[in-house]
């Protein structure tokens, strides 16, 4: 069996993305991989609480690896992380790295030649894949997942903190994808046949929070163009119960 590890962001992709690497009897899911603010504590991008992130590693039962970073980390400092840790991986015996990407094809590049030093290769369960059909499916497996962040571009403060089912997926924009595979919104998985047992937590405060261009040479490893960057996103706090 070949040995992979998942980029595990605790949302839905993800999540289905483990579901579909566990049924190929091909491959062995050895363990999970996420990024926090080394600031906060909180998964990147989705403003997840550590403690969230851990209960949710518990019902898995998968090994996880934090990897912490800096609250405005460089691309150069943010390739040279991953770098390491792939390199790590790779003498742990480990083949391919699976990330829940579906259609962004200069993301898949980036992957792609991130790996190559390591000797990795990249796996992409979601690929292509039509993402209402992947959201028909994710919901007659059984997942179900509530939204944590939202970008206050394109949706407003209505859409955070609500579970995503049919009738999230039927109030959504006509603009904005299914799947928010653009960014649109993040969540947080807290049951489905992956899991032993589901997460309890209590939704906590919604908050409207900014962020300023980074004022460095380099560009924060999460902004690929300062000037399409959404600066302000919907966060609803989840809290452990």
């Amino acid at each position: 069996m070949k040995k992979v590890f998942l980029n595990w962001s605790s949302g839905k992709d993800a999540a289905l993305s483990l579901f579909l690497l566990q049924k190929d009897n091909t491959l062995n899911v050895a363990q999970l991989v996420t990024t926090l603010s080394s600031k906060y504590n909180r998964v990147s991008m989705h403003g997840l609480r550590e403690e969230l992130l851990d209960q949710q590693i518990a019902q898995l039962k998968i090994p996880l690896q934090k990897l912490y970073l800096p609250e405005s980390v460089s691309m150069k400092d943010y390739n040279a992380m991953m770098d390491t840790l792939f390199l790590d991986l790779a003498k742990e015996g480990f083949d391919y790295a699976a990330y829940g990407d579906i259609f962004l094809e200069d993301l898949k590049k980036y992957r792609e030649e991130t790996l190559k030093k390591s000797g990795l290769k990249a796996l992409f369960p979601l690929w292509k894949k039509d993402t209402k059909t992947i959201m028909e499916q994710y919901l007659a497996l059984g997942f179900k997942a509530i939204t944590v962040s939202v970008n206050a571009k394109l949706l407003d403060a209505s859409f955070v903190g609500r579970i995503v089912d049919k009738q999230f997926l039927e109030d959504l924009p006509e603009n904005i994808d299914v799947c928010g595979e653009n960014g649109e919104f993040h969540t947080f998985v807290f049951d489905g046949p992956i899991f032993k047992n589901p997460i309890n937590f209590k939704i906590g405060e919604k908050v409207l929070r900014s962020y300023s261009p980074s004022k460095n040479d380099e560009d924060d490893c999460f902004k690929t163009d300062k000037t399409s960057w959404d600066t302000e996103f919907w966060y609803c706090d989840l809290l452990p119960k």
